[in-house]
């Protein structure tokens, strides 16, 4: 009996992650959508047989494209063969500090040592044409950090992302991929991100056999920021990808770091400029390990802990005045939902569950900060 129970909850398991996926999968599912359709609906399965529905209420045009069952299957075999696995938000292995997030990635593939993810984490991120000076500092940084008890995360870019990982690869470091894990990039760093998979961590939300584009490279900074405690930036020129991971960082509610450069380098522009913008000055690794270490420490046990909260399904159907108030007070310019909340006069959450319709119809935009704008193309 014990051995039937266990294969039924295995199956259970398999069949929950792959309805997830085909919900990821579906057309128009970004992770905020999937986050209120799990919110209003309570399981992936439930969501997906109401897609079609939702989605012409928010005024598709065509039929929506709910991803197959035999393509989610496809994705979940390949990951397996390739020595991967899956992560769905809310299962045990998802880090706990990426799942904190307001918006939390809906899916991870990972390749390695999944505990490093249940370990504090800080990133150290900077510029790709960076000076031997500035990746001495994150190798130093990366080492003594990891001695400390930290696993280093960063995005296996070249110049200092791919100083700190090197510098981390026996205390613990986790590479953050804007592309599939099959997918090397930059090609010059194919052996490190072996060596990474078999003593450390991959990480990534793409597919097996994406590409990155020049649009995912923020996408993967977030997740670089999301799971750790705080950010150390070293070198960053003035538009830098690395000032974006700052900037992420903060809205994610971490520490932010910098190392202070010559006010003449230009590879120090951005991160002197994020000194003056309220930044913390670090100029060697007990600066943030005297900051960090105390974040680290178990919060009091609590005497009881509050019954989780039950989803609402499925959610109510609005009228079409309810939707074009909604849609009457978008336009070009990101809103916040409060705003939408009180200039419609509607509650809460049938602003959401409007914002849900249209945003399965392609009608909308999500920015981040929990801001929505019209879309360009809004029929």
């Amino acid at each position: 009996m014990p051995r039937r129970e266990a294969r039924a909850a295995a199956a259970t398991s398999d069949a929950e992650r792959i309805a997830a996926l085909r919900l990821i999968r579906s057309e128009n599912v970004g992770p905020v959508t999937f986050r209120e359709l799990l919110k209003h609906y309570g399981s992936a399965d439930a969501a997906l047989a109401d897609l079609p529905e939702l989605s012409r209420r928010g005024g598709h045009r065509k039929p929506i494209r709910v991803c197959p069952r035999d393509e989610a299957e496809a994705e979940l075999e390949r990951a397996r063969r390739c020595g991967a696995l899956v992560l769905i938000v809310g299962e045990a292995q998802y880090p706990p500090a990426l799942a904190a997030l307001d918006v939390p990635p809906p899916l991870l593939y990972i390749k390695g040592d999944v505990g490093l993810l249940q370990r504090p984490t800080i990133a150290i991120v900077g510029a790709r044409q960076c000076s031997a000076a500035g990746a001495k500092l994150a190798r130093q940084f990366a080492s003594e950090i990891g001695r400390g008890g930290f696993v280093i995360a960063s995005g296996l870019a070249r110049g200092i992302d791919c100083a700190a990982h090197a510098a981390a690869i026996d205390t613990g470091t986790v590479a953050v991929l804007a592309g599939g894990l099959d997918i090397v990039y930059p090609p010059e760093h194919e052996e490190l991100q072996r060596t990474i998979a078999e003593r450390g961590c991959l990480v990534t939300e793409m597919p097996f056999g994406f590409t990155p584009r020049g649009q995912d490279f923020p996408r993967r900074n977030r997740i670089v920021s999301g799971l750790s405690l705080g950010v150390i930036i070293v070198e960053a020129a003035r538009r830098s990808g690395s000032l974006v991971t700052a900037r992420l960082a903060a809205e994610q509610g971490r520490e932010v770091f910098a190392v202070p450069g010559h006010p003449l380098d230009p590879r120090a522009e951005g991160t002197n400029k994020l000194l003056k913008s309220g930044a913390t000055l670090v100029t060697e690794p007990e600066d943030v390990l005297s900051a960090l270490v105390p974040l680290t420490r178990p919060p009091p046990r609590q005497l009881r802990e509050d019954p989780a909260p039950q989803p609402q399904m499925p959610p109510p159907s609005l009228s079409t005045e309810e939707r074009d108030l909604v849609v009457a007070a978008l336009g070009p310019a990101p809103i916040d939902i409060d705003s939408l909340v009180r200039s419609t006069g509607l509650t809460t959450r049938s602003v959401q569950i409007a914002l849900m319709e249209l945003a399965l119809a392609g009608r909308i935009e999500r920015h981040g900060g929990g801001l929505v704008s019209l879309g360009a193309l809004d029929p």
